[in-house]
């Protein structure tokens, strides 16, 4: 990289910190291409981005921003993964480290609030953004589906009352 794709490539970096919500830092020293390319769509698939930078230009990046917390953090052989969303980076970075052992999470930052591995482990088993607000929608509609049966109870109560004076008068 020469000097003026350095500095597109940390403008490009640090407009990314400023519009996301959650990084992930992850060393991922012995990683296969393969292994890469499948852990990168799976970040993909969740709506998150997953890059290798250079730690020095990172740390530039992050430099002014909410981010910068997790400046320590980039030593070695890193990678970073973003997203708007901070438990959908969490449950795919997570779940593939369950399963290559060979990528071993850092730490991140969730705004200015900088997590351990402990801290992401952690934010991934929280439901994502989309199935809390289901549960949300559930909770409000509730209430209303139970007034509306409430209120149809007596009719149809007084329906079968009718029905069943009905029968007997035709039995005598």
């Amino acid at each position: 990289m020469n000097r003026t794709e350095k500095k597109a490539f940390i403008a490009s970096l640090a407009a990314v910190f400023a519009q996301t919500s959650m990084v992930v830092v992850t060393r991922n020293d012995g990683l296969t291409v393969a292994a890469v390319t499948e852990l990168r769509r799976k970040v993909r698939a969740a709506g998150a981005n997953y890059k290798v930078a250079k730690n020095r230009l990172a740390t530039l990046a992050l430099d002014g921003t909410q981010f910068n917390g997790i400046a320590p953090l980039l030593q070695g052989p890193t990678a970073l993964a973003w997203s708007e969303d901070p438990v959908a980076v969490a449950k795919a970075v997570v779940e593939f480290a369950k399963t290559n052992d060979k990528l071993v999470l850092l730490g991140g930052s969730l705004g200015s609030q900088v997590l351990d591995a402990d801290g992401i482990k952690a934010l991934a088993e929280l439901p994502s953004l989309d199935a809390l607000r289901a549960q949300l929608v559930g909770l409000i509609s509730t209430p209303a589906t139970r007034i509306a049966s409430v209120t149809q109870a007596p009719a149809g109560q007084l329906a079968r009352v009718f029905g069943a004076y009905a029968k007997t008068g035709e039995a005598a």
